[in-house]
């Protein structure tokens, strides 16, 4: 028995190895996030106190995603689960409502400024608070979203959904999911919050890097074309002008005679850079460089990460590649 005690801690009727420390023992807060980038944000707030599964993985497409089986099944055995809300997630609520999950979701977007879905001059948008007055919950995000797939767009409501896109808005998704694991975790909310801070300090760096990135680019060469309408947040933070013949959605379709109206634009406005998007279909980006005569620069990462081994597999990687991309784009000699 003396030889057990070396090797065991008795627990009860259980025996443990003596290694297993009683952080081990705790039992992991099984979250489920809807998207890449939220599950970046979520494993450098939770760390090892989380069990993370992500819907949408790397290089996936939120606007036009079709859950799986599987996806049901983390849903109904989630603790708490992490979405952008804002419409985008159409597919979220059918989701929630066929596993039958009893899970608190979190829109993680809460609190951020946002701005409109228009089409209107970025120079021209407002910035919104994002609270319970003005914004849908989870439960209304289904008969929505829903009704626009049947008409064949994805509708994304009142406002543009990407606010991730300014770093600013970043910092207010980490804060929210801190906050939200320790809602649900209260004994570990010290290490959540803290791991926040930490974070929000790395974004700050982020921040000032992009502008730098962006000082050095001319300010009239700052029009810049991708596939959809997914940097709205970034060109109005950062003084970047972004036009897109898709909307706000990848599920969207450009008309023709929308592509026509941008091209007319981009030789008049005389863009300065065009890109494709890890998510979209390049094709349009194609046909407009080859109307335009532009080259194409590079790819943007706008509503998914890339996989580990890619220039961005992480947001702060994301955000540092799209501006370095963006910048040696338009300034290379």
């Amino acid at each position: 028995m003396y030889k057990l005690k070396k090797f065991f801690i008795l627990i009860g009727m259980t025996a443990l190895p003596w290694f297993v420390t009683p952080q081990a023992l705790a039992k992991n807060l099984k979250v489920v996030s809807t998207f890449s980038i939220l599950s970046d944000f979520a494993e450098i707030v939770g760390g090892n106190r989380i069990a993370l599964t992500t819907l949408i993985g790397p290089n996936g497409d939120a606007h036009a995603y079709e859950p799986r089986p599987a996806d049901a099944t983390a849903i109904r055995n989630a603790d708490l689960i992490l979405a952008n809300g804002l419409h985008l997630e159409g597919f979220l609520q059918r989701l929630i409502k066929a596993s039958g999950t009893t899970a608190p979701v979190v829109e993680v977007s809460k609190g951020a400024t946002l701005l409109p879905n228009s089409d209107d001059d970025p120079d021209d948008h407002e910035d919104h608070a994002h609270d319970d007055d003005d914004h849908d919950h989870h439960h209304d995000h289904g008969q929505g979203q829903e009704q626009g797939h049947a008409e064949g767009h994805h509708h994304h409501g009142k406002y543009d959904p990407h606010a991730w896109q300014s770093v600013h808005n970043a910092k207010i998704y980490v804060n929210n999911i801190a906050e939200a694991f320790c809602a649900a975790d209260k004994e570990a909310c010290p290490g959540y919050r803290a791991n926040a801070g930490s974070y929000g300090e790395k974004l700050d760096v982020l921040e000032k890097e992009i502008k730098a990135a962006v000082a050095q680019i001319p300010p009239t060469q700052r029009t810049i074309i991708t596939s959809h309408d997914a940097f709205g947040y970034f060109g109005h933070a950062y003084g970047l002008r972004f036009l897109a013949p898709q909307g706000l959605s990848t599920d969207s379709e450009a008309s023709a005679a929308g592509i026509a109206a941008l091209i007319q634009q981009i030789k008049k406005q005389k863009a300065s850079a065009l890109f494709v998007e890890n998510i979209s279909n390049p094709r349009l980006v194609e046909q407009i460089s080859k109307e335009t005569g532009m080259k194409i620069g590079g790819k943007l990462y706008s509503d998914a990460l890339s996989a580990q081994s890619g220039p961005a597999a992480t947001y702060i990687d994301m955000m540092r590649h799209n501006v370095t991309t963006i910048r040696d784009a338009i300034i290379a000699p």
